[in-house]
């Protein structure tokens, strides 16, 4: 048979540019693989609560002049490629609350304050970050180093008129389905607060198969490799409505440093019987800054700064191990307390290092002066007195005081041990009178500033590292941040 050589040219010629045509495109797809964007696979949120630019600021003078060096030392944090400032303004006043600011910070919306995880009209429900991330097919873990059912953490699940009601808040938590939860304690409101009610959530968790732990040694044998775990503080310690202050803390407690250790090792597992999708965690890992602010304690603030910091070198060590898939983001809902660095009488100065003296917090002074009351019948002398202040707090010892300073605590010791004198209240704790008295000696002395026990609407600093790292430049708004988070995963909103 005559072959068509003319049929047969133009089928090589066919051949020739398909095979062309398959290389460009394959070419084409590789190319385009390489210039699409990075997603972060791996997402440390982190917020710490009532902490201004200040707080930190503070906190590396102190860190500063307790080794001697005149000037900031640079924390980790701020150590970050991305520095910037937010502005924390809720929809019914510029000076937000933790449950609007909450709301802003994991939802992306704007509400009044007491509100969580609701819109402006109290009925529309906003979803949060989490809740999208875990859809996605995250895992998930949500921290704090104060009460789950607390406003910051309780935006990133519940939906709620009034931040108070901590029963109702409670038992949105098991409905989550997320992987790991950790806090100090599930608060009840004493009203709610019975028998009854703690075993229906005690059910709840069981039923939505949650593994419960209290404590280091709990949560290893039970917690580390169950499928899902909620991590609290064992019920024995002193304070059991928050982790125990950087400051205070003591061998075998949980620390928002051992949660937060568990909560990495436990997701990153989770991830990867997920099919290796990633990991989301919002950790309140500054709960306590803001409890420490509220009482204007200066020291046990920036021990607590130095507590978060330890906790975003955590993050930072992964990130390293996973440069290309990690974003670590860390901002404040608000500021509280309105803390200044030098005040008129000192002059240009402060004197930081004089704070390394208090050797305890506020709160943890006010237990050891209640145990000094109750061992002697409230026959306590005023040497006695002085030898607790000297321990708790180095006065006549590291921190020398003036008569007129020392008249000041000589009088409350009158009027409190030989009278009667009311406790010291701020928002989270009733402290001694002589405790609170040479919390503030203490700070005059250092030349550090409050103005207020509440909170402010002062900036507060944003920090960044990983992908994504440049959508958090500059000056930033809450309700925006958790918007380019999930940008930066690849979520759409």
């Amino acid at each position: 048979m005559r072959k068509n050589y003319h049929y047969e040219d133009m089928k090589k010629k066919l051949f020739a540019f398909l095979a062309v045509a398959v290389a460009a495109s394959c070419m084409f797809t590789s190319c385009a693989k390489k210039n699409e964007p990075k997603k972060a696979k791996y997402v440390f949120y982190f917020i710490s609560d009532g902490t201004g630019v200040n707080t930190v600021q503070g906190a590396e003078y102190y860190l500063g002049q307790s080794r001697g060096i005149q000037g900031r030392v640079p924390l980790c944090m701020t150590s970050l490629p991305v520095v910037g400032v937010s502005a924390t303004w809720s929809s019914s006043s510029d000076v937000t609350d933790s449950a609007a600011s909450g709301t802003a910070l994991a939802c992306g919306e704007k509400t009044y304050n007491s509100a969580i995880g609701l819109l402006t009209d109290s009925v529309t429900e906003t979803y949060s970050i989490a809740k999208r991330a875990y859809e996605a097919g995250y895992a998930v873990g949500i921290g704090t180093s104060v009460p789950l059912n607390h406003a910051t953490p309780a935006a990133e699940y519940a939906h709620s008129v009034l931040r108070k009601h901590y029963f109702e808040i409670a038992k949105q938590i098991y409905a989550t389905g997320f992987d790991f939860f950790g806090g100090s304690e599930i608060h009840i409101e004493h009203r709610q607060n019975t028998p009854e009610n703690r075993q229906l959530l005690a059910d709840m968790a069981k039923e939505a198969g949650y593994t419960v732990t209290y404590g280091l040694k709990q949560y290893e044998e039970m917690g580390r490799n169950a499928d899902k775990v909620i991590m609290l503080q064992d019920q024995d310690v002193p304070d059991v409505y928050s982790l125990p202050y950087w400051i205070d803390r003591k061998p075998g407690q949980v620390t928002i440093v051992d949660q937060l250790r568990a909560q990495i090792e436990f997701l990153y597992r989770k991830s990867g019987e997920k099919g290796g999708k990633g990991f989301f965690l919002m950790n309140e890992i500054g709960g306590k800054v803001d409890f420490a602010c509220h009482a204007n304690d200066a020291a046990t603030a920036f021990e607590e700064v130095l507590a978060v910091d330890s906790c975003v070198k955590l993050a930072y060590e992964f990130y390293k191990a996973h440069p290309d898939e990690t974003l670590i983001v860390l901002t404040a809902d608000h500021e509280t307390g309105g803390l200044t660095l030098g005040c008129q009488a000192s002059g240009y100065s402060i004197r930081t290092n004089l704070l390394k003296g208090q050797k305890v917090s506020k709160d943890e002074s006010t237990r050891h002066f209640q145990a000094l009351r109750a061992a002697n019948n409230n026959k306590v002398s005023w040497e006695q007195v002085k030898q607790m202040l000297t321990d708790d707090f180095g006065f006549w010892d590291t921190v020398q005081l003036t008569a007129d300073e020392e008249k000041q605590l000589r009088d409350i010791y009158e009027r409190s041990f030989k009278g009667h004198m009311s406790a010291e209240k701020n928002l989270y704790s009733e402290n001694e009178q002589m405790s609170a008295t040479a919390v503030r000696i203490l700070a005059a002395k250092a030349a550090m500033g409050w103005t207020t026990g509440g909170h402010t609407a002062g900036l507060v600093p944003v920090y960044a590292c990983g992908v994504g790292q440049e959508l958090f430049m500059g000056h930033n708004d809450n309700a925006q941040i958790p918007l380019n988070i999930a940008k930066a995963m690849g979520l759409k909103w």
